[in-house]
């Protein structure tokens, strides 16, 4: 082994522990900023290891791709917090392009005589990476409103889509038994980009976080099947190791929401909630200006804050750290309740509330934090709706029902900041917002949040 060829390896070999690391040390959020770090070292160890590979003969092209790839990066990296999901999702579009052109480029260069273990290989690639990549574009489309959030659903839905990706299986194994049949691969790479289209269109805004979690899933299953087609192991294990946390990250969202991924995919969540809300009939609520809601909160001793997506819109988390050390300033004891589910991505109220500064043992989830919550003073929800809806614990007819919700109707007072009364991603109405102990605080909740901070009294 030459020193270039053992370099090579050995910068591979760090990658790869870097890589286990870095999921090791994310899983918390004590070291998330570590695990980060060691995540970028490994994907530069990997790149420069790549780099030093003898058949490269030529380096302008690649140079070209950097300076692209940094042109367009940097923007899409300093996005707003709000629109991290959206941007998630266009990753995840673009690896699996990757993964599909370079897929094509590896058949088309040994076609006809490719071995039937690589061509099953390579067809599960392009499969995988362009319904991936059509998908995530769906997903995008939909976390940006610039395509509709309800399900779009017509009968025998389900039978075309798992007809097209039969398909598309069928004409793969028909190229594994005959590779020199190369005019049936465009096939198996046009189908799948339509499958991934259709697989997101009856897919409703409440189950994106579960989405983009198992298109994330796809995008690492098919960079490992081109590790095995390039004979590379360190893309072996990255793909495997983002493939794998995907799908379990997956399970834990479906769990979450008490569902299962046939549901997910196939159930159309949101059809029959949209059609229930047009019998809604306007029903008396309290409200109450934002001088009422700070002397409560002043007179509190326990209150417990839970975010939801209309945080995340109004950008009002640095407010909220604000009111925060405010009511702690008074000696009130302040907790957030984290739903799993909450917000367009797994871990988004999370991921705001950590760039405000809110100390990590202040957010519990909601096993830490419903044995709490009858002894709370006061619940307040900014733009959290179906996560707080007691329908999916009370209700067997509801749409909703054995989801896990936060209780925070067994506070002694609730209150929401909400700039309506319009329902949330699964079109039902709350019941929660009708109770005699609750208070609608109508506004955009970082106005309001900040008008609550203001008068607070000293």
């Amino acid at each position: 082994m030459s020193p270039a060829e053992l370099g090579i390896e050995l910068a591979y070999l760090a990658a790869t522990a870097l890589f286990i690391l870095a999921l090791i040390w994310m899983s918390t959020p004590k070291t998330a900023r570590r695990g980060v770090r060691a995540g970028e070292v490994g994907m530069l160890l990997a790149i420069a290891g790549t780099l030093l590979h003898q058949e490269i003969v030529d380096y302008r092209w690649i140079a070209i791709a950097l300076v692209l790839g940094t042109v367009l990066g940097i923007p899409l990296g300093m996005v707003q917090m709000t629109a991290v999901p959206q941007r998630t999702a266009l990753s995840h579009a673009f690896g699996a392009l990757c993964v599909t052109l370079v897929g094509t480029a590896e058949f088309y260069l040994q076609a006809p005589a490719v071995p039937p273990l690589t061509m099953a290989v390579l067809a599960l690639e392009v499969i995988l990476g362009s319904l991936t990549f059509t998908g995530s574009l769906m997903a995008a489309g939909k976390l940006q409103e610039v395509l509709p959030q309800r399900p779009i659903t017509y009968q025998g839905q389900n039978f075309v889509n798992l007809g097209l990706l039969a398909l598309a299986i069928a004409l793969a194994a028909w190229l594994v038994l005959d590779p020199s049949k190369t005019w049936l691969f465009p096939a198996i790479i046009l189908i799948p980009l339509v499958f991934g289209v259709l697989m997101i269109v009856p897919i409703g805004g409440a189950d994106m976080p579960t989405v983009i979690s198992l298109l994330n899933s796809y995008a690492g299953l098919s960079a490992a099947a081109m590790g095995f087609v390039l004979d590379s192991k360190l893309l072996i294990v990255a793909g495997a190791l983002d493939g794998a946390s995907g799908f379990i990250l997956s399970v834990n969202m479906a769990r979450a929401m008490n569902r299962s991924f046939t549901n997910v995919l196939f159930g159309a969540f949101g059809q029959e909630q949209a059609a229930a809300t047009g019998d809604r009939t306007a029903r008396p609520v309290k409200s109450a200006t934002a001088e009422e809601a700070a002397a409560i909160l002043a007179a509190a001793n326990a209150v417990v804050i839970v975010p939801g997506y209309g945080m995340a819109v109004a950008q009002a988390q640095h407010k909220v750290r604000e009111l925060h050390d405010a009511l702690t300033r008074r000696g009130v004891h302040v907790t957030f309740g984290i739903h799993p589910v909450a917000g367009r991505m797994p871990g988004h109220m999370n991921v705001l509330l950590a760039e405000a500064d809110i100390p990590y043992d202040k957010l519990l989830d909601l096993e830490e934090i419903n044995g709490d919550l009858s002894q709370t003073d006061v619940a307040l929800i900014i733009g959290a709706n179906d996560v707080t809806n007691p329908s999916a614990r009370d209700d067997p007819a509801s749409p909703i029902y054995g989801m896990p919700i936060l209780e925070v109707d067994k506070a002694r007072t609730v209150m929401v900041i909400k700039r309506g009364m319009s329902p949330g991603f699964a079109g039902i109405d709350n019941p929660l917002y009708y109770l005699d102990r609750t208070l609608m605080l109508f506004g955009d909740a970082r106005s309001f949040v900040s008008a609550i901070v203001h008068e607070l009294p000293d």
